[in-house]
């Protein structure tokens, strides 16, 4: 892999993991599957990880298609994931869980966790999905593949900071766990704010 792929995927691995985050996340996972055992949590972990991958890839190789069906423009698009993604990293660095990323635990049924709220949208929301269209508008293929492959190791790490989540949280602690998760605002917010930069430059023509 040369040099500027290279760089690529560390681009794309640094705005999957600020955006997805599994240690910020793990809480989350304890939370919802309180008081079950093992392989109860194991099965949860492998459902809600693998069905978000699946959507994300799902938009990343149908998002050009989308695009073109409903008239959808890249620089819109930049400017408008651009917001949304400063937004999502602003309210982390506020310390707020945010609306748009994340929704009440209580509100689905036990059984169906797996699916949502973790896969959808804790995993797979919004902020995910527009990250990963934004990283394959007029890209080709070989940086298709790239993104789909970081994702599928952002899942695998999602996976493991799920199943090993008890271990994860006794390690960290909830004070750690706090700033990992400020700083991973913070990247997320320079990237939404990159993102609507090149969004305005493109609209524009700007060099």
């Amino acid at each position: 892999m040369d040099s500027s792929l290279l760089t690529y995927a560390l681009t794309v691995f640094t705005g999957f993991f600020a955006i997805m985050n599994p240690i910020a996340n793990t809480p989350v996972f304890i939370g919802l599957t309180e008081g079950r055992n093992k392989a109860y949590k194991r099965d949860i972990a492998k459902k809600s990880t693998i069905t978000a991958f699946f959507i994300v890839v799902a938009f990343v190789i149908i998002g050009k298609y989308i695009f073109e069906l409903f008239g959808i423009t890249i620089p819109a698009f930049k400017i408008a994931g651009g917001i949304l993604i400063f937004y999502v990293g602003f309210e982390m660095l506020m310390s707020k869980k945010s609306s748009i990323h994340n929704t009440k635990e209580d509100a689905y049924p036990d059984e169906g966790i797996a699916i949502s709220p973790l896969a959808i949208p804790i995993l797979a929301g919004p902020g995910t999905i527009v990250t990963a269209m934004n990283f394959v508008t007029d890209a080709s293929y070989i940086h298709i593949g790239i993104v789909i492959a970081v994702f599928a190791l952002m899942t695998l790490l999602t996976w493991l900071a799920f199943v090993y989540s008890d271990l994860l949280l006794k390690k960290l602690g909830n004070n750690n766990i706090v700033v990992i998760t400020k700083l991973m605002g913070l990247i997320l917010t320079i990237i939404g704010t990159g993102m609507l930069i090149s969004g305005i430059k493109l609209s524009f023509h700007l060099s």
